[in-house]
């Protein structure tokens, strides 16, 4: 595996100051620290096997098989994808769907997806709605939902509820939308530069609220009017230690098209490290770029995160899963991504 290097200390946000990019369909980038090595290994697509799709939330639900929600598939429900990784290398060997698992009822926006260990089922949370419903793994609702606070309903249209994660470990679910809840300030636009302020809030197995957070994101790279832009967290990823790791998403869409580009980048963040209601502290542990040229067209707009399969040397893989927006007009993609995580012993997430 022929790797590129760099040195990156897993430091708070105010001190750092770059990115390593990795393009589609190249090496293996390695991110190394004294306690944390990131490898990145690229994404893929799987065109024969995976339908164009607007994949949008991804759960491990044992055995290789992921349950995998689309934000416009003809009903509510999702899919089931089997995603073969490489136990050594933490690349995605390959991925095949299993079909769609219909609740019957209209598609509400489906934004993220959980898998609830104790019942064995998942719930999805719907930005149309903004609320979280539970399905057995056969799609169906079971009646039961997540008691979404009020203040919740008062996200404004497509930036909602967007994101959806379970620990069974730490009995938490948590979720946030994708943009700042008007009661919490402005909104980041292409132009404007403002920081988004969003609240991350947890449940407990009961399905009902438990703590929440302030959590502040990266100013926009954006300065200049686009054809279309969405700039939030579109994935949490709850860990057995209680931290989370969040998935920052800028996606600008240039007035030709020509030279969009999505810039992703992961934070770590440790809610037992602040006082309920306030801010979180966090720091990067990863960040890449895709974009699209005249040369590439490796363009993810990556709105699924969940954890794959441990690796042969201990690391923690994530899976991530992109919305091409049904393959738009034969130039976006179904990509997959895969990013493992190992800690120096001394450490821990």
């Amino acid at each position: 595996m022929n790797c590129t290097s760099m040195r990156l200390a897993l430091i708070p946000l105010c001190v750092f100051t770059g990115l390593k990019t990795l393009a589609a369909g190249s090496d293996s980038v390695i991110v190394r620290s004294d306690t944390i090595i990131v490898n990145d290994c690229g994404q893929r697509s799987f065109s024969g096997k995976v339908p164009p799709g607007n994949y949008s939330g991804i759960a491990n639900i044992g055995n290789n098989r992921y349950a995998v929600v689309s934000d416009k598939s003809e009903t509510d429900g999702f899919f089931v994808f089997k995603i073969d990784v490489d136990t050594v290398s933490g690349k995605i060997v390959d991925v095949e769907n299993e079909g769609f698992r219909s609740a019957g009822t209209i598609n509400r926006d489906g934004e993220g997806i959980a898998y609830f260990v104790p019942a064995s089922t998942v719930f999805i949370c719907g930005e149309a709605d903004n609320r979280i419903y539970e399905y057995s793994l056969d799609g169906l609702r079971t009646g039961r939902e997540i008691a979404v606070p009020k203040v919740f309903a008062l996200s404004s249209a497509n930036y909602g509820l967007e994101s959806l994660t379970y620990n069974a470990v730490t009995h938490r679910f948590w979720t946030t939308t994708e943009s700042t809840l008007p009661v919490d300030g402005e909104q980041a636009t292409s132009v404007n530069g403002v920081r988004n302020r969003l609240r991350l809030q947890s449940f407990d197995d009961d399905l009902q609220p438990a703590e929440w957070f302030y959590y502040e994101m990266d100013a926009p790279e954006s300065h200049t009017v686009a054809g279309a832009y969405a700039m939030g967290v579109s994935e949490l990823c709850a860990l057995d230690d209680g931290r989370l790791i969040v998935l920052e998403r800028e996606f600008f869409v240039s007035r030709r098209k020509l030279g969009s580009y999505v810039n992703v980048k992961l934070y770590l963040a440790d809610p037992s490290a602040a006082v309920p209601g306030g801010m979180l502290d966090k720091y990067l542990l990863h960040g890449f770029r895709t974009g699209l040229s005249l040369f590439g067209r490796s363009i993810a707009n990556y709105e699924g995160m969940c954890i794959g399969p441990q690796l042969a040397d201990g690391s923690m893989t994530l899976i991530f899963v992109s919305d091409s927006q049904d393959g738009y007009k034969g130039v976006l993609r179904d990509w997959f991504r895969t990013v493992s995580i190992r800690i120096h012993p001394a450490d821990k997430l």
